[in-house]
């Protein structure tokens, strides 16, 4: 359950961040772009980052600790960019998915993911307690 709220968050944050034409991020739907496919589109490119996140985020987050300690945490951001970048090559081999500009923009625009997904990540989870009483 947890992991399709992290694919749905996602997928929000991923449409968000198209609507911001300055980050020159944008997403190519299906044709003829019906919602329905814009949606689907979006679902896509959300199950791919988060399956990046979870296997290659997690093997660079852990090689990268020295970074961290020495950076007190900032590389996080452009390890964060690199892992939206990683997801837009996956796509971009289809006519469908994430396209990005340059680096430096999607760093913002992984920043403005990961905002959106704290947010909505700890509204939607449910809290320690009511999981505990199921």
């Amino acid at each position: 359950m947890r992991f399709v709220v992290r694919v749905a968050v996602n997928a929000f944050a991923i449409w968000i961040v198209t609507l911001l034409p300055a980050l020159q991020v944008r997403l190519i739907p299906f044709a003829p772009g019906e919602w329905a496919q814009v949606l689907l589109t979006l679902l896509l490119v959300g199950l791919i980052f988060a399956l990046v996140n979870t296997i290659v985020g997690t093997v660079v987050k852990i090689v990268a600790i020295p970074l961290y300690i020495l950076t007190l945490g900032l590389i996080s951001l452009i390890i964060n960019g690199f892992l939206l970048w990683l997801t837009a090559v996956i796509t971009e081999n289809w006519d469908w998915g994430l396209r990005t500009g340059e680096f430096w923009l999607t760093v913002i625009a992984a920043l403005v993911i990961g905002i959106i997904n704290a947010v909505l990540g700890g509204i939607l989870r449910p809290r320690r307690e009511e999981r505990e009483r199921r």
